[in-house]
C-alpha cells in the first residue's frame, strides 16, 4: 500500500513539476522592474539611470507596442550595476556571510524563507551561493530544477561527504541558475545517504567525526569566498549532517511560527544544540556563530492568539535576536510556490493586487532587518554609517 500510494502521488508530483518548470529544466525569470523600483535598487536616482541610457553606457529601454517602457529584467539589472558600479558593499577584510536557515521542526517555512532571501539578495546586488542540503530538495526545485529527473546524486553535497569521497573541493557542484548573481549546490534524495555515513563515521570515534565536521567546514568556506553570502538550507532534523551544516555557517537564522508547539520545539531545539555544541567544542569543532537570530514565518495578524505569541512570548524569550518584523502568512506565498517560484520571481500578482503588494512589501522590510545584521557584522558599525550614497 505504501509502494503504491508514493507512486501515484509522484507521479501528481511530477506532472505539476512539468507545468511548472521548463522543458529544458532552465527555469526563466519573466519579471520586469519598473525605473523607479530599479533606482531604488541600485541606490541611484531615476534620472542617473535615464543619463546612462542617453549617452550609451546603458542599452535603451525596451519599449513595448505602445511605446512605453516594459521595464528591466533582472539581468538588466544586473548589467546596470556593472555599468554605473553600484554594488553593495563587503568590506574586503570581511568573510564572506555563510547563514544557515535551520530549525529541526517542520513546517516552520524553512525552505519559503531560504528561497525569498536568497531572491531578495539577489535584487539587492549581492554574489549569493545556495546550498540545498535537504534531501527533500524543495529550495532546489524553486530554483527550476526537477530533483527527482534532473539532479543525480554526484551533483549534490554527496561526493564530498561520502566516506569514499571523490571530490576535494565543492566546486563541482556549482550550477548557476535564472538569476545572474545566484548560484545553486542542488539536491536530491539519495542526498540522505550522507547522512547515513555521517552517523557511520559518529561510530568510528570521535577525531573522526571531528575531522568530517571540519571537512566540511573548510569546503563551504573555500567555494564562499566566491560570493558575499552562503545560504545553507539544512534538512529539518538534528541529526549529524545538520551538525556538519551548522559547524560551516557563521551564522544562523532560525523560522517558527507564533504558535505555542513551535515555541517549545524551537526551545528545545535549541536548548539541544547548544549542549551538543558544548560537546563539539570540547573536541575542537564548535559552531563559531558570529550571530543567531530568529524571525516569525507565517505569521497571522488577524489571529489574536499570535499575536500574544508575538508580543508577550516570542519578544520576551529571545529579545533583540528576534527579527522584529514577522513574515506575513500570505495567499500570495502559497500562490508563488505552488509554481515553484518565489514572491520576488511574479511579474504580476496572482491573487489581489493589494494582498501582492502588502507581502512583497512585508518581505522587504523582514529581510532588510536580516540584511542589516549581516552588514553590521561586517562592518561593527551601525548601518546607517554604510548605507549607499544619498540619491545622484
Amino acid at each position: 500500500m505504501i509502494v503504491e500510494m508514493a507512486g501515484r502521488s509522484q507521479k501528481i508530483l511530477d506532472h505539476l513539476r512539468n507545468n511548472a518548470l521548463r522543458p529544458d529544466t532552465q527555469k526563466r525569470l519573466d519579471v520586469r522592474i519598473g525605473i523607479e523600483e530599479a533606482a531604488k535598487l541600485l541606490g541611484c536616482s531615476t534620472a542617473r539611470i535615464r543619463d546612462a541610457e542617453t549617452d550609451g553606457r546603458l542599452p535603451p529601454a525596451e519599449m513595448g507596442g505602445n511605446n512605453k517602457r516594459l521595464g528591466y529584467t533582472v539581468m538588466d539589472l544586473w548589467n546596470m550595476r556593472e555599468a554605473l558600479n553600484l554594488y553593495p558593499e563587503r568590506p574586503a577584510d570581511a568573510p564572506p556571510a555563510i547563514l544557515a536557515v535551520q530549525n529541526f521542526k517542520g513546517g516552520v517555512g524553512k525552505s519559503t524563507i531560504t528561497v525569498h532571501l536568497a531572491h531578495y539578495f539577489g535584487l539587492k546586488g549581492y554574489r549569493v551561493l545556495v546550498v540545498d542540503c535537504d534531501s527533500q530538495a524543495t529550495t532546489t526545485t524553486c530554483f527550476g530544477l526537477d530533483p527527482h529527473l534532473f539532479v543525480r546524486q554526484d551533483e549534490t553535497l554527496y561526493p564530498f561527504l561520502a566516506i569514499d569521497r571523490t571530490q576535494t573541493t565543492l566546486d563541482y557542484a556549482v550550477q548557476g541558475t535564472s538569476w545572474p548573481n545566484i548560484d545553486l549546490i542542488p539536491s536530491m534524495q539519495a542526498l540522505y545517504d550522507a547522512e547515513y555515513e555521517l552517523a557511520a563515521t559518529s561510530g568510528s570515534g570521535g577525531s573522526i567525526l571531528a575531522e568530517r565536521l571540519s571537512q566540511l567546514k573548510r569546503g563551504v568556506e573555500d567555494i564562499a569566498q566566491n560570493y558575499d553570502i552562503v545560504l545553507l538550507d539544512p534538512p529539518p532534523a538534528l541529526g549529524t549532517l545538520s551538525l556538519a551544516i551548522m559547524r560551516s555557517a557563521n551564522s544562523m537564522l532560525i523560522p517558527l511560527a507564533a504558535t505555542m508547539p513551535d515555541f517549545a520545539s524551537t526551545s528545545k531545539f535549541l536548548d539541544m544544540l547548544g549542549a551538543i555544541n558544548e560537546d563539539l567544542a570540547s573536541a575542537g569543532v564548535g559552531m563559531e556563530m558570529n550571530f543567531l537570530s530568529v524571525i516569525c514565518s507565517k505569521f497571522n495578524s488577524n489571529d489574536k492568539s499570535q499575536e500574544g505569541m508575538l508580543t508577550k512570548v516570542l519578544r520576551s524569550s529571545f529579545g533583540s535576536s528576534l527579527v522584529k518584523t514577522p513574515v506575513l502568512e500570505s495567499a500570495e506565498i502559497s500562490h508563488a510556490f505552488s509554481r515553484w517560484k518565489s514572491v520576488y520571481e511574479l511579474n504580476k500578482p496572482i491573487g489581489a493586487t493589494r494582498t501582492y503588494k502588502r507581502c512583497k512589501e512585508n518581505l522587504d522590510e523582514a529581510f532588510a532587518e536580516v540584511e542589516q545584521r549581516l552588514i553590521e557584522n561586517w562592518n561593527n558599525i551601525p548601518i546607517e554609517q554604510i548605507v549607499r550614497p544619498a540619491l545622484a
